[in-house]
């Protein structure tokens, strides 16, 4: 089974690495600049794990978890912010985000818990 993953940041350099790093890794790896196309990226390819930022131009991470659960789609994630913001890392795992990472980021760091996530997810 190919394991898919959806970065989900308005900043083109960080989709980038990720989306380079995760390839190498051997993801089936998908990438959105905003909110419409990765609802539309979820509904088409089904994701197994989604990073998504929290602070995205338009519709930002929350509108977007809140779309996620409307639709009923099935998406497991993981929320990125560059802001220490505990009320919305709240209410992402209120939506049912599985957890955080604050930016910048150790990528060893991000890679391991997407690791841990497929290694007892699937």
């Amino acid at each position: 089974m190919n394991k898919k993953l959806l970065i989900v940041d308005d900043q083109f350099g960080i989709r980038v690495l990720l989306k380079e790093v995760f390839e190498k890794d051997g993801y089936e790896t998908f990438d959105a600049s905003n909110g419409k196309l990765a609802l539309s990226i979820i509904k088409k390819e089904q994701p197994d794990l989604v990073l998504l930022d929290m602070k995205i131009p338009g519709m930002d991470g929350i509108e977007i978890l809140r779309e996620i659960t409307k639709q009923e789609l099935k998406a497991n994630v993981i929320m990125m912010t560059a802001y220490g913001e505990l009320e919305m890392i709240n209410e992402a795992k209120r939506l049912g985000a599985l957890e955080h990472f604050s930016k910048p980021f150790d990528i060893d760091e991000v890679r391991t818990r997407v690791q841990d996530f497929f290694q007892y997810e699937l």
